[in-house]
């Protein structure tokens, strides 16, 4: 796996002042290679909260995108209320999230970016506004609209939320568009994808390898033809992954040293195997930070697909009490692995974790 602590000019960083730029870099090459390029264009955004609803208008010169993104209060607490958005829906358990005086927002990813097939590209208002030819995928086109939800939060003065304590989470597809606006928006405080697989938790050089040796897990060369949640001259590289200049544990280090917490189950196709090993080569990020109890992962056996079993909700509490609430007596140390799968990285790690200054 690629050293997420190899510099572009060939150095290794050593001091803990070094990772935003070293962060940088790889944002970059994700967005180039993978992603499609997050806007960062000034635009107008304005937000106005009424009927349980936050509405989002973003203005640039005579284009208008505008969409609505559905609040539900907590049963205990008073507002300002953290909040967990989900992409399209949070699929944890709600009724603890707002048993805790946590609200819920639903994020509206379809309504920017569809994701129906591979014939969806360029459709929604995301494209509308910045054009159907826009680099982005679909995955960074729901990060933008997140930012500006966010922005909106951050304006609407009635608002019932604190912006200063949110999280975001998704499952399956929306799961890996939980990861990519974790990843490029550093106002989110947690990041909670669940059962993302391909494109999300797992790793694309180790799912290769696993479909070699008779796995049945989704990797890379069949992604690219099943949807448009990448930039579309990601296919580019379906029979040639390890040229990529990373791979998913970097990705997943861009939320670092924020808090992260990976939601996984044991489905084959989403890479069991590849998203744990994964999962484990990204911690090193927040270790060499000196925050490893920062990140954690969390894979049962299997269940249905997108339902958390009740199992894991301690280690949800935990994350969501530290993170939305600055209980720093949660216990987040976090690494569950229920399927006796291999934790040893040597095959896959030819680099040392450095400890940061």
């Amino acid at each position: 796996l690629p050293d997420p602590f190899l510099s572009i000019d060939g150095s290794r960083i050593t001091h803990i002042e070094q990772w935003p730029c070293r962060r940088a870099e790889i944002s970059q090459q994700v967005q180039a290679y993978m992603l499609g390029v997050k806007p960062l264009d000034k635009v107008v955004v304005t937000g106005n909260y009424e009927q349980e609803q936050i509405q989002v208008t973003v203005k640039q010169n005579d284009k208008t995108l505008s969409f609505a993104a559905q609040l539900t209060l907590p049963t205990n607490g008073k507002a300002p209320y953290p909040a967990m958005i989900g992409i399209g829906r949070v699929s944890l358990d709600n009724e603890a999230l707002l048993k805790q005086g946590v609200a819920i927002i639903n994020f509206p990813n379809n309504e920017l970016a569809e994701q129906q097939n591979g014939g969806s590209r360029g459709k929604g208002k995301f494209y509308e506004f910045y054009g159907q030819e826009h680099s982005a995928g679909a995955l960074m086109a729901w990060s933008w609209g997140v930012s500006r939800l966010i922005d909106a939060l951050e304006l609407t003065q009635n608002s019932p939320i604190n912006v200063n304590k949110l999280a975001i989470t998704g499952c399956s597809r929306n799961g890996k568009g939980a990861l990519v606006a974790g990843a490029f928006d550093q106002r989110i405080a947690l990041t909670i994808p669940q059962e993302s697989g391909a494109g999300g938790s797992a790793n694309w050089r180790i799912s290769d390898v696993q479909l070699a040796a008779g796995t049945n897990v989704q990797t890379l060369r069949q992604i690219v033809t099943e949807n448009v949640w990448f930039t579309a001259n990601f296919a580019d590289f379906s029979e040639s992954v390890t040229l990529l200049p990373f791979d998913q544990h970097q990705v997943l280090s861009l939320v670092a040293p924020r808090g992260l917490l990976i939601i996984d189950n044991a489905i084959d196709w989403l890479g069991i195997e590849s998203s744990y090993l994964n999962a484990l080569a990204a911690k090193t990020v927040w270790q060499a930070l000196g925050q490893a109890d920062f990140m954690g992962v969390s894979q049962t056996q299997e269940h249905q697909h997108c339902q958390q079993p009740e199992s894991q909700q301690v280690e949800i509490n935990a994350f969501v009490q530290q993170f939305l609430f600055d209980s720093h007596s949660a216990d987040t140390h976090v690494q569950r692995n229920e399927n006796a799968l291999n934790e040893d990285l040597n095959q896959w790690i030819k680099w040392s974790t450095p400890v940061l200054k």
